[in-house]
């Protein structure tokens, strides 16, 4: 068995106040927030060439989660009405998947399209050109599916 490490690129001062690095960077042709439109729009994740091998594998796959920081977003709420919509519950930030949030972390599940070297082609990223890349996971059923779920009927009057 063979291990290949790195170093940890976050850490936590003497306050708990958390530090991330990047790992990478999204190239797509979306320039400004949307709430629609995105789930045929292809985005190219590029990985610091250092975590190159950290993708070998991924090609088995059909589906990431990627995570990523939202650092373009301008606002944030602890309560509001989702996507701006008066016809959906007042609630809190934590009840949603909006992007005004405390810490400005996303992520999301999409299709991957390739991988080549040091990057992968992802489609439907809800996400800016140049957003910063945090991690990325394979999609894996067994953690991230759920059978019967449940959520607000609201929810279905959102647009995605």
């Amino acid at each position: 068995m063979k291990t290949i490490f790195c170093k940890f690129l976050d850490s936590v001062d003497k306050r708990g106040r958390i530090q991330l690095e990047p790992i990478g960077e999204a190239k797509n042709i979306a320039k400004k927030p949307a709430l629609t439109g995105w789930k045929d729009i292809i985005t190219e994740i590029t990985l610091d060439k250092r975590y190159t091998k950290g993708l070998d594998g991924i090609e088995d796959y059909s589906h990431v989660i990627i995570v990523y920081w939202m650092g373009q977003e301008k606002e944030c709420h602890i309560k509001h009405h989702p996507q701006g919509r008066k016809d959906v519950p007042y609630g809190g930030i934590f009840a949603c998947r909006c992007p005004q949030r405390p810490n400005r972390i996303a992520i999301s599940t999409v299709r991957l399209l390739s991988r080549k070297r040091n990057s992968i082609k992802v489609q439907g990223l809800d996400i800016l050109d140049g957003t910063p890349i945090l991690d990325i996971k394979p999609y894996t059923p067994h953690y991230d599916r759920v059978s019967k779920a449940n959520v607000p009927a609201w929810v279905n009057r959102l647009i995605f």
